[in-house]
């Protein structure tokens, strides 16, 4: 198996267009083409990680946190980052990271969070915009249907419950083709009219490649005419955080008890109590404060996350138990939902999960 093998079938849970446009995701060291020998699955890659990975004979690392985040322009061994990328080289071990692209994932992150919870009746919290495209194309009538079978295989056409979605209308074409032209329909040189149907069909961006190669090659002429824009439709099931029910509600006192001990953190700081029973919960793993709000409209009784900072703490107005349990607690889970991902694939090699913790944050 080769890293690119590994990485396809990572792209499957996490496609790398699910990162945000600020993130750095995908494989940061390392060539596609090498041939793995054993992965360690971590959350973040420390000199200490690459450690690990050496003495388990492992050549690919798969992280959660990218070490590369900003552009490096120097590697002098100055900073733990440049320390990192210098000890990988030297070793010949892979890094790749998945960050905000399993982060968007229904199976991801937040995901983790609420199985790890017991929480029930999950859905995505802030469902993301900007990864559904249109694709509108033209082609003759008697063509119409091979042509949308094909698309609907490549990955078009499937919004939420359902798949083979498109819409159709018909009208007439007008083409002349030149003395170097390939027509499958009409003379060179002659205006020629033809039945045609427009159709037209969503998509995830992640089948691009695999919808244009379909249309390519299923459309009978030489020059194929089509047009493919970004909708602002959001995906249900793609996005940030995730909200679910408890199976039965609870006190506030005893959820941040019961969150303590599920988390496995030595620290909750949270809003003012409220009396209020909770059953209702929203969660994102990570740097979570941008969804407060979110969680409010959700209607949620505690919003489970990491790194509010004191004045955001006052948007829970009253309405809503803020927890914040911290970065690495809320993310820990991580590693052992990739190991479980990537056991169930590859049995050839070992996937071994990081023994190290990489938590940057003690409490006395």
């Amino acid at each position: 198996m080769t890293i690119k093998d590994i990485t396809n079938y990572l792209e499957e849970l996490a496609p790398l267009n699910y990162a945000e446009d600020f993130d750095n995701v995908g494989l940061l060291i390392g060539n596609y083409q090498t041939k793995v020998t054993n992965i360690l699955v971590t959350l973040d890659t420390l000199e200490k990680t690459v450690d690990e990975a050496i003495a388990k004979k492992c050549n690919l690392i798969v992280s959660f946190h990218p070490i590369i985040f900003g552009g490096l322009k120097k590697l002098n061994g100055n900073s733990y980052v440049e320390r990192v990328v210098l000890k990988a080289i030297k070793n010949d071990i892979a890094i790749y990271a998945t960050h905000t692209a399993l982060d968007n994932s229904k199976n991801g992150v937040s995901a983790k969070m609420c199985e790890v919870l017991g929480l029930e009746n999950t859905s995505i919290l802030i469902p993301k915009k900007g990864i559904i495209k249109k694709l509108t194309t033209y082609t003759p009538t008697a063509n119409a249907d091979a042509l949308r079978d094909s698309l609907f295989k490549a990955g078009a056409g499937s919004i939420g419950n359902y798949d083979n979605s498109s819409f159709s209308s018909f009208g007439k074409s007008t083409f002349r083709g030149n003395e170097n032209s390939n027509q499958t329909l009409g003379e060179k040189g002659k205006n020629h009219t033809e039945n045609e149907t427009q159709i037209s069909v969503v998509f995830e961006s992640k089948y691009e490649a695999a919808v244009l190669k379909a249309l390519q090659d299923n459309h009978p002429y030489e020059e194929v005419a089509y047009e493919l824009v970004i909708t602002e439709n959001v995906h249900q099931n793609t996005g940030m955080g995730m909200i679910g029910e408890l199976p039965s509600e609870m006190d506030e006192t005893d959820f941040l008890l019961y969150l303590k001990a599920t988390m496995k953190t030595d620290c909750v700081r949270h809003s003012n109590l409220i009396n209020k029973k909770i059953k209702k919960i929203a969660v994102l793993g990570g740097s979570g404060s941008f969804a407060i709000s979110n969680a409010k409209r959700a209607g949620a009784d505690a919003y489970v996350s990491a790194d509010f900072k004191y004045h955001e703490f006052f948007k829970a107005e009253n309405k809503i138990l803020l927890a914040d349990i911290g970065h690495y607690e809320s993310e820990q889970f991580t590693k052992n939902l990739l190991v479980d991902y990537l056991t169930k694939k590859f049995s050839n090699f070992a996937v071994i999960l990081s023994e190290e913790s990489t938590n940057p944050i003690y409490y006395i």
